[in-house]
């Protein structure tokens, strides 16, 4: 039970003691240095000329580019994004190589448990001989089950490994009193990346190849009957997908906000024993939950309950092995694979061990890496001018606000009162996390990868009764992401993004404020996209709008959301525009705001020209480079279903097409096919 499930649902993410970052190695070897775009910071050959701008700006910037362009076999696309993964990757596995091989047999220290960590995935002959052993214990415990009450206990201990519970349970800050913390719920239960994989024909083959994996997990688990057990978890789990809310519904932060005391709860949902699965899950003495999906988790109760205790004793041990899969042997670890991987996302060919290993080390010490990447990748210089960034940045939102015709000035006060009190968190966190308490060992992979979900889960429930940590980070320094957390009312950008050709400190500045200003910017928006405009300053749960203003920014935004709807990415499947809007909104947003910051920053002195290019023209061309990317059809089919984030070329046509700078920058006409008339553009921020 994942102490974070759900919570990347209430944030916006764009794909020490406090110790000083020291400056990055200048001797660095070349594989793990920052790339270099062009001579200015625009790859300039990969435009395709011939490309009208109007009809594909996407192409115009990146089209010879994209047509060179292969996606590695261990990937399911490839871009920017991922290409500076890569080197983060990279950059990790040179931490861990080092860490590695000094590990002492019992390490306490976080350099030695880090070590420890890593040996222990990269010892493969130890794992190969275990085999399945790791997974009896929590199997043994399965079998013994003998209610439906019994197994509500266990799944409750899903809290301290890979039991896995029927219901999500994560805490976090209080959407309605950001002060303190809370207890959260919401359903669960799907093997499926979403219900649709259940419930539309369109999914049909990869449903069925799901059975035929199920029984395969559970054989190779020993679980008794699985081709018969794999029939009754894929015919339980479609009742869930029946029961569940949609992407769409999950993403409104007011009907997921139902605060109930366990009696409230155990009365609206009875057939699951509510109290012995939370006290399994140690927490007892909390009688306040706020609980998402109101309506399905009801219905998901009863299904639990009328379901024949060998079905989900079946569906429990299904997902002790498919969850604990990555960290067995290759029997286990290819079935997964085949599946999760291949047939469900296209990738052809799996990851190499040392880039699994990496990811494993970084979900148990995550910060503990990232404190070594960043005295050696992230300099202080780099941080002090991402700080002059993000301030020109609020200063050109706050101007935006202040000049909207259809926003009131009591809901523009507000808006900017919302927009100071903006928290801004730049490189790595100011107090590093403590893993003291966390036990690892070289030998002992699984065992490493359960305590270290039971050390999360342990340190969450502790600060239950203490104020909100306003310095946790919930990225690690070296993600190549960045994220906007409407319940804190941060912003929050990781050291592995501020590199080209998001952020070179050498490069034009155009290029700079197209690419890391326009995630500042999209970041920013998010405080004020269709649902982070719910949340006041303080990330406060309320309505600070006026009526007025609300039904106005309601119809633009359904505009967007129609525009978006309208692209089909894959035939007949069509971009989600309602499961999109923050985003969407917040790329709509970030870049007017980086293209309003490119001309303060000039002040009142015309840009310069470069290589024939205005200074307009290169923050668009900045802007598209961050998205240059590929993605295989079975990946971009899954995302149009699960993911709010629109595929990337449509995050360059789709905002360039309302933006009026871009048409008399590109001169773009009546009649191109991006081309939209002035009085049919969304203006919003």
């Amino acid at each position: 039970m994942n102490a974070r499930w759900f919570c990347a649902a209430a944030l916006a993410a764009l794909s020490v003691s406090s110790a000083q970052a020291q400056t990055a190695a200048t001797t660095a070897p070349a594989d793990l240095a920052a790339p270099r775009y062009g001579t200015w910071g625009m790859d300039l050959a990969g435009r395709d000329p011939a490309a009208k701008p109007g009809d594909n700006f996407n192409r115009f910037a990146s089209g010879l580019y994209l047509d060179k362009l292969t996606i590695p076999a261990d990937r399911t696309r490839f871009g920017n994004f991922d290409a500076l993964n890569e080197l983060s990757q990279r950059r990790v596995r040179a931490i861990l190589d080092t860490e590695a091989a000094r590990a002492p047999a019992k390490p306490t220290d976080e350099a030695g448990k880090v070590g420890a960590f890593y040996k222990a995935f990269m010892d493969e002959a130890t794992i190969e001989t275990l085999g399945a052993k790791p997974l009896q214990p929590e199997l043994a415990s399965i079998r013994k089950v003998a209610s439906r009450d019994q197994l509500a206990a266990l799944m409750g201990r899903g809290a301290f490994g890979f039991i896995r519970p029927i219901f999500g349970l994560y805490i976090d800050a209080d959407q309605k009193d950001p002060g303190r913390y809370a207890v959260y719920l919401g359903q669960d239960g799907l093997g499926l990346p979403d219900r649709d994989y259940y419930l539309k024909p369109e999914f049909a083959e990869k449903k069925a190849a799901y059975q035929t994996y199920v029984a395969q997990m559970l054989r190779l688990g020993g679980w008794p009957n699985p081709d018969a057990q794999a029939k009754a978890i894929l015919a339980f789990e479609t009742k869930i997908a029946q029961a569940s809310w949609s992407k769409v519904e999950q993403r409104d932060v007011d009907k997921t906000y139902n605060p109930m005391s366990v009696a409230e709860l155990s009365k609206a949902a009875p057939g699951f024993a509510w109290r012995t699965f939370l006290d399994a899950a140690e927490l007892k003495g909390v009688d306040r939950l706020i609980v998402g999906e109101v309506t399905a988790i009801p219905k998901i109760a009863a299904i639990y309950a009328q379901t024949p205790l060998e079905t989900l004793r079946a569906w429990e041990a299904l997902g002790v092995i498919d969850g604990s899969s990555p960290y067995l042997s290759s029997p286990f670890v290819n079935a997964r694979f085949e599946f999760r991987n291949k047939t469900l996302s296209g990738q052809p060919q799996l990851a190499e061990r040392w880039k699994r290993g990496g990811a494993a080390v970084q979900s148990g010490l995550g910060e503990a890496v990232g404190k070594v990447y960043v005295e050696r990748y992230f300099t202080p210089e780099a941080k002090a001018k991402m700080d002059a960034l993000v301030a020109q940045l609020r200063v050109a939102l706050g101007a935006r606000i202040q000049r909207l015709d259809w926003m009131s000035a009591a809901t523009k006060a507000k808006a900017q009162e919302k927009l100071d009190k903006f928290s801004v968190k730049i490189g790595y966190p100011t107090k590093w996390r403590d893993y003291s308490a966390l036990t690892v060992s070289p030998t002992d992979l699984y065992g490493n990868m359960e305590r270290s979900i039971a050390f999360g889960w342990r340190r969450d429930v502790a600060r239950l009764a203490k104020p909100v940590d306003r310095d946790e980070w919930l990225m690690s320094p070296q993600t190549v992401n960045a994220y906007y957390n409407p319940v804190m009312n941060e912003i929050v950008f990781p050291a592995a993004i501020l590199q080209p050709p998001f952020f070179d400190p050498d490069a034009d500045m155009a290029i700079n404020y197209g690419g890391i200003g326009a995630v500042i910017g999209h970041e920013m928006t998010h405080g004020f996209d269709d649902q982070g405009r719910k949340s006041d300053g303080d990330g406060r749960l309320s309505d600070w709008w006026t009526a007025e203003d609300g039904a106005k920014f309601e119809a633009a935004a359904k505009g967007l959301g129609g525009q978006y709807s309208a692209f089909e990415p894959l035939p007949g499947a069509k971009i989600n525009g309602e499961l999109t809007m923050g985003e969407n909104i917040a790329d709509l947003g970030g870049l007017l705001t980086a293209l309003d910051a490119y001309k303060l920053s000039l002040k009142g002195q015309p840009a310069p020209v470069i290589d024939g290019l205005t200074g307009e023209q290169r923050v668009f061309l900045g802007y598209a480079q961050v998205w240059r990317e590929k993605q295989r059809d079975d990946a971009r089919r899954q995302q149009l279903v699960t993911d709010p984030h629109s595929p990337p070329e449509f995050r360059v046509n789709g905002v360039v097409r309302n933006v009026d700078a871009w048409y008399s920058a590109f001169d773009v006409k009546p009649g191109e096919k991006l081309y939209i008339a002035p009085e049919q553009r969304i203006r919003i921020w």
